[in-house]
């Protein structure tokens, strides 16, 4: 199993950068960052200076989206940064949550998704794309390589991901919806005439190293209101009982009353007082090391490639050092 480092790009960047190292040291293989424009500092300036300071770290967002940004911009971008440093990026992409709503624009659509996802690729490895009609190549790219792995929940974008992407981002840790979700991106996979197991699997939810179960928790808790962004959207389509989501998932955010942006992906976020002890629990890994080697174990056993693990609480280099010390090298044997 892979392990990678979520990260928001708040002020300084050279903390940003410092973690990135320190997580290489450790270990991890992958240094991803949130992507929303106006609530943190550009990442793709940051990443040039974490692939500078690193030697095999891959980097990338999670997750970017087909709206903020032009899809021939991103290509470049991404090809850029793969040339100085040698193809060492990976294209998180989703439908857009924080960047597009903070901006006053609704997340887009699956269609337009996928659409991106062929576009992005093609033209950051050098090969023609269509953008909005209009047939695109970017010259100058030689030998370039770009994976996209697509964020997704619910059945439509997990169909989606499992047709298109290199890989799934699954933004929660919780055994019984990894497996639910997995499977449904393979069948998908499978009936595109893919190769499931080329489909790259990623786990992304907070880790907190530690045995005081009840301040992890609070540290964490934020993690279940970001979710509940996303399953509110789903209860919106399908409903909270059509059997195409499972209960498991949209139960709890019947408390939900809002979001608050400014406050998104932080420790203490009041917007996710609703969230009960359970569903941190579930979503998350809290404890000492052998409950996080537990859990991951398991995880693995469901087909899980890597463990992405989200950062933001008030434990960083501690957590850091201990999936180093302890618990990266539990999974690799």
């Amino acid at each position: 199993m892979d392990f990678g480092l979520v990260l928001q790009t708040d002020p300084p960047a050279s903390r940003v950068v410092g973690l990135m190292k320190r997580a290489e040291r450790s270990g991890f293989t992958h240094g991803w960052t949130f992507d929303s424009a106006v609530l943190w500092q550009e990442p793709f300036v940051i990443y040039s200076q974490i692939l500078a300071g690193t030697t095999t770290l891959k980097v990338g967002p999670m997750v970017t989206n087909p709206g903020t940004r032009t899809w021939e911009v991103t290509a470049s971008t991404f090809a850029t940064l793969n040339d100085m440093f040698g193809n060492r990026t990976v294209c998180g992409i989703g439908r857009g949550d924080s960047a597009m709503r903070v901006a006053g624009r609704r997340p887009g659509t699956l269609a337009r998704l996928g659409e991106a996802i062929d576009a992005i690729r093609d033209l950051a490895e050098g090969r023609e794309a269509e953008v909005d009609g209009q047939p695109l190549r970017i010259p100058w790219v030689s030998g370039g390589k770009l994976p996209v792995w697509m964020a997704a929940y619910g059945p439509r974008a997990l169909a989606l991901a499992g047709r298109k992407a290199d890989g799934f981002i699954l933004q929660l840790a919780d055994p019984y919806l990894t497996e639910w979700m997995v499977k449904a991106v393979r069948a998908a996979a499978v009936e595109a005439g893919r190769d499931p197991a080329s489909v790259t699997v990623c786990v992304a939810a907070p880790a907190y190293v530690g045995d005081d179960l009840a301040h992890a928790r609070e540290q964490c808790r934020w993690f279940g209101g970001m979710v509940g962004n996303h399953v509110a959207d789903l209860v919106a389509r399908y409903g909270e009982h059509s059997g195409l989501v499972p209960e498991a998932l949209t139960s709890y955010i019947k408390g939900r009353h809002g979001y608050d942006y400014s406050h998104h992906g932080r420790a203490g976020n009041p917007s996710t007082d609703f969230v009960p002890d359970e569903i941190v629990d579930r979503f998350c890994l809290l404890g000492p090391p052998e409950a996080h080697i537990e859990k991951l174990r398991a995880l693995r056993e469901l087909g899980v490639d890597q463990f992405a693990v989200y950062a933001m609480h008030d434990a960083q280099e501690t957590t850091i050092d201990a999936y180093g010390a302890e618990i990266i090298p539990a999974l690799s044997r």
